[in-house]
């Protein structure tokens, strides 16, 4: 009697994830990880510096039109400061997310060839990402010591510092949840992916990212920004690295249970998609 290895058979419910599975191809995991890293920049003159000046860039931009033209107030901290606080989070945020939501159409030649557990494609893009997010952070920890030592400038780090690695896996969470989610229906409906860019944009705009929430002063859109699961993240971030913003027990558990549930159902839908999806690219 033969002792099998691998036994091949069809997964009968909309619900079972083989967690299992996904654990045995973790050395794949890696290797996508290490794909993603790679092949980043690669071929450009200034290759992982992109991850400085894309930053630096878009802080110097923000600095322009929105503290110098539009005169919007960071709550009286340097703004080069409160732009990267900011910026470093939502950048992984956006990035993760638009990349994940390609998953199924960007491995379409890999997808065709070999069986993997394709969830593993999407997770390794998001921890890949940690990596510029680390390199954007030390950016953002330069800058930060040097208003805090060689300026007065009212900086107030405190405890809550300690969410950070919390703050970065409901980010992580919720770009996974929505990428997949997106990647599942773009199968069959391409005019997602133009749609989903634009989103992301119009949602950076609807997160306090450039403001402080407490420049809202109207209380229903004030309610509406408090709906967007991302606000009490980046305020919570600004309030335990610079002192400002707002922090609130309940709204950040409540970007927690829309994380999970965000998370579930991307991952129930790309789940019972992926039997299929090659019928359909």
């Amino acid at each position: 009697m033969n002792d099998w290895t691998t036994i091949i058979k069809p997964k009968t419910s909309l619900f079972h994830v083989d967690f299992k599975e996904l654990w045995q191809y973790r050395d794949l995991y890696r290797m996508f990880v290490k794909r993603d890293i790679v092949t980043w920049y690669k071929q450009t003159i200034l290759g992982p510096l992109w991850f400085f000046i894309q930053p630096i860039l878009t802080t110097l931009m923000f600095m322009i039109v929105f503290g110098g033209i539009a005169q919007i107030s960071t709550d009286g901290l340097p703004q080069p400061l409160f732009y990267l606080a900011g910026i470093c989070l939502w950048q992984y945020f956006s990035e993760s997310l638009t990349q994940t939501s390609n998953t199924f159409i960007s491995n379409t030649h890999v997808f065709g060839k070999v069986y993997f557990p394709r969830l593993v494609v999407p997770l390794a893009t998001v921890t890949s990402n940690l990596v510029r997010l680390a390199i954007q952070m030390s950016l953002f920890l330069i800058v930060y010591l040097y208003y805090f030592i060689f300026t007065d400038a009212a900086i107030q780090p405190n405890l809550y510092l300690l969410l950070t690695p919390v703050l970065i896996l409901l980010l992580a969470g919720l770009a996974l949840g929505f990428g997949i989610l997106f990647s599942s229906m773009t199968t069959k409906y391409r005019d997602l992916t133009f749609l989903l860019s634009f989103c992301v944009q119009l949602w950076m705009y609807a997160t306090p990212v450039i403001y402080p929430l407490s420049t809202i002063k109207n209380e229903k859109l004030h309610f509406l920004m408090s709906l967007n699961p991302i606000t009490s993240i980046i305020e919570t971030f600004k309030y335990a690295t610079l002192g400002v913003g707002s922090y609130s027990p309940y709204a950040l558990l409540y970007s927690a249970i829309f994380t999970v549930l965000i998370l579930c159902t991307g991952i129930l839908v790309f789940n019972r998609i992926q039997k299929t999806f090659m019928d359909t690219v």
